[in-house]
């Protein structure tokens, strides 16, 4: 498996710095770090498992916006976009629904709404690669990975393909016996074509031997009018699992994910809640720290 690592603000060794981190935190939210290092444990054993034909895509931005998709990984089979989370807890997966479930067995809806966000991932994805004017014989999926142990979750007919921890591998043997789609020259000729993208006059399109497009599913994300690049500039909440419901079709079998979400609106220096707080609690600190000093240096005098 060929991997391409884009992840924002790590050096060349891939390695992320305390500054670096705290940027990337201020940047993408508070968990983004942990599910950086969840990353790293899933690429891990899809590399021992996976062969040659696929190219996995790390942290790739899509041009033109401000979305961060986790992993992408093309093979035979087809593209797979993966969300990988370190969280922990009880968990349902339902439709399009992330609850947690309490210890009397009830679910209420989870503060961040995986699914909701991954499948507006992998719509976004998919359009990318039509702008690339490349023909998809079968639709982007999403895969919601729990890499915890301690992450017990019930899936209830989910829209996406939910992954424990302990099933990882079966996962990867899974896509190596998936039905091709895809010639293997042709999957590294597209991953370069998403990573070095170029104006549409001077594409030409990309499409698989008639033999290999037979085997086309029908359960594909939306596939409406043209649209511009523009239109992938949405950006994630932390709280967007409140209106996961309104974002996608009731009917499970055809999830239609909507384009995308308006963004945040900013308060102060172009920062958002989360990130005001964040800053002003590491402010706060490091005045504690100064303080300290200064009455140890009086104290010695």
């Amino acid at each position: 498996m060929k991997i391409i690592d884009k992840t924002p603000l790590q050096d060349a060794n891939g390695n992320i710095n305390t500054i670096a981190r705290v940027q990337g935190t201020l940047k993408y939210g508070l968990s983004w770090f942990a599910e950086l290092e969840a990353q790293k444990l899933v690429i891990a054993q899809l590399e021992r498992t996976l062969e040659k034909g696929f190219v996995l895509l790390r942290n790739f931005t899509l041009p033109n916006s401000e979305i961060v998709v986790p992993l992408t990984l093309i093979g035979p089979g087809g593209i797979w976009v993966i969300y990988v989370t370190p969280v922990k807890g009880n968990f349902e997966a339902k439709g399009d629904q992330w609850n947690t479930v309490n210890n009397d067995g009830k679910s209420l809806p989870a503060s961040i709404n995986y699914i909701s966000r991954l499948i507006q991932l992998a719509s976004a994805t998919q359009k990318y690669i039509k702008i690339q004017k490349v023909e998809m014989p079968s639709p982007v999926e999403g895969v919601l990975i729990a890499t915890d142990p301690g992450a017990q979750v019930d899936s209830v007919r989910p829209i996406v393909r939910i992954v424990r921890s302990d099933a990882i591998k079966q996962f990867a043997l899974s896509l190596m016996q998936a039905r091709p789609v895809w010639r293997p020259e042709f999957i590294h000729e597209l991953a370069d074509r998403l990573l070095d993208p170029r104006p549409q006059e001077e594409l030409p399109a990309m499409v698989p031997t008639p033999a290999l497009q037979s085997t086309a599913r029908t359960d594909t994300f939306e596939q409406g009018k043209p649209f511009g690049a523009n239109e992938l500039d949405f950006s994630f909440e932390e709280s967007d699992a409140q209106s996961n419901s309104q974002n996608l079709q009731e009917d499970e079998k055809t999830p239609q994910a909507k384009p995308g979400m308006a963004p945040p609106n900013k308060k102060f220096l172009g920062l958002g809640d989360t990130q005001i707080v964040l800053l002003a609690g590491m402010l706060i600190i490091e005045l504690c720290i100064v303080f300290g000093f200064g009455i140890i240096f009086y104290i010695n005098l």
